[in-house]
């Protein structure tokens, strides 16, 4: 499967949309957004750019894209410190599969909000017409901007997603080495793990090069993924949600609506790393100063009529469609994801089920 043809969020605002259905990832970005201002901030003042490159990699449609824009603006807007605002250079950039026409067709309100921000009514005058959008489709393991344009990169729920499905997971003949599982589990061989890493290893390093070859020096990104606690892949807590998206894929071969070799050659692009990881990445690299490496958890809230499960389903339902979609097909789209977050729900009324993400924040010397 080609990950960057096929992959993308649910578009469009309708009730399965990755734009109604992304609480999780906005409450996320809210808890770490101090962090993410004080970094913007900092990097203004010690470069004092006339005009500043912004860009948010993995920007998705949703209304957190231009919710988070709104605040670094805001931020950088306040410190003028006895001088003109500086030029902003607005950089979108998710896979082309992203639907970018939600995102252009939220821009006149932004716009909107601009002008009121700025206290002129005037299509002309202050800050907006000193701010730039643009969108930049492709895939952010490699190069996507000109050398030493951007001063900030702010990156949320992204890096966790691999950029292929990795080859070693399958032998010779095309077949898996891990039938038992969609992801790392109890289940898979002792291998698989490895395999996993590796490819996280390859995509994070050409991801951190290609920045640092794209930031000024002094500039700073601000990353947000996935994560485990600890060495162990097997946890009550990311790797646990594709156990149970597993066991809900299983349910379905016993009705007759997935087959079991479709299942068995089904294996996700996803990678949850621990901390000590995430640092010897960095370490090898180079090219970063690491400023910060936070871990955190969601605090978990339920909507008024709808149980935590169905949220989580939701959610994944919002991110995995096409993916899902594409291998075994759209009919088994419902009734999957109704059978995950029952699922979910009888395991949360067992034991609590904590998936955890990482903050870093790093510095190009």
């Amino acid at each position: 499967m080609d990950v960057e043809k096929v992959f993308h969020m649910t578009g469009g605002v309708g009730e399965t949309s990755y734009s109604r259905n992304s609480s999780l990832q906005k409450k996320a970005s809210e808890m770490v957004k101090h962090i993410t201002l004080e970094t913007v901030e900092e990097v203004y003042l010690a470069t004092k750019p006339k005009s500043i490159g912004i860009a948010d990699l993995g920007c998705s449609s949703g209304p957190n894209t231009l919710s988070n824009i709104k605040d670094i603006l805001d931020k950088i807007s306040s410190n003028k410190l006895k001088q003109s605002a500086p030029e902003f250079r607005v950089f979108l950039n998710d896979l082309p599969t992203n639907d970018f026409n939600a995102i252009f067709q939220a821009l006149p309100e932004f716009h909107q909000w601009l002008k009121q921000k700025d206290g002129s009514g005037h299509e002309n005058k202050g800050t907006n017409s000193n701010i730039y959008v643009a969108a930049y489709p492709g895939s952010f393991y490699g190069r996507l901007f000109p050398d030493h344009c951007l001063h900030f990169i702010y990156s949320s729920y992204s890096l966790h997603w691999l950029s292929k499905v990795p080859r070693g997971l399958y032998d010779e003949q095309g077949n898996s080495l891990n039938k038992n599982s969609i992801y790392i589990s109890e289940n898979s061989p002792c291998e698989v793990s490895k395999v996993y890493f590796d490819q996280f290893k390859e995509d994070l390093s050409l991801f951190l090069q290609s920045r640092s070859d794209e930031l000024v020096s002094g500039g700073k990104m601000v990353l947000i993924l996935l994560g485990r606690q600890g060495f162990n892949h097997v946890d009550r807590g990311n790797a646990f949600f594709w156990k149970i998206l597993y066991q809900a894929l299983t349910n379905l071969i016993s009705k007759g609506e997935v087959e079991k070799e479709k299942l068995d050659s089904y294996e996700v692009h996803f990678y949850a790393p621990c901390k000590e990881e995430i640092e010897e990445v960095a370490r090898e690299n180079g090219c970063f100063e690491v400023e910060r490496l936070e871990m955190f958890e969601i605090e978990k809230t339920i909507g008024k009529g709808i149980s935590y499960g169905t949220m989580v389903a939701m959610t994944v339902r919002s991110i995995q469609e096409s993916m899902l979609a594409h291998h075994f097909g759209e009919t088994i789209i419902e009734g999957l994801f109704k059978e995950y977050g029952r699922l979910v729900d009888e395991e949360m009324a067992k034991e609590e089920i904590r998936p955890i993400t990482f903050l870093l924040v790093l510095r190009k010397p």
